[in-house]
């Protein structure tokens, strides 16, 4: 019975289920990009190279690098939620 439910609701129910999982992966992809350490430490980096050139101001460097640093901490945070 559950089969032929499915069948005749699928023309209804396939597209909305086709949006909620796209929409999970976009949530996947985001969440993924947003909580990687790793590019927080690449930027982290690069705003030292900046700084060392004299691309930035201390000033700058040093409002940036709390930025960055406040974002590691939060990417911490929701890894240890997670375990």
């Amino acid at each position: 019975m559950g089969s032929l439910l499915d069948l005749l609701t699928m023309p209804v129910l396939g597209p909305i289920r086709g949006v909620i999982w796209i929409a999970e992966k976009v949530n996947e992809q985001v969440e993924r990009k947003l909580y990687d350490a790793e590019a927080v430490h690449g930027q982290l980096m690069e705003l030292e190279l900046r700084y060392d050139l004299g691309e930035i101001s201390e000033e700058e460097y040093l409002k940036a690098e709390e930025a960055l640093l406040e974002r590691l901490k939060a990417i911490e945070k929701h890894k240890a939620k997670e375990v």
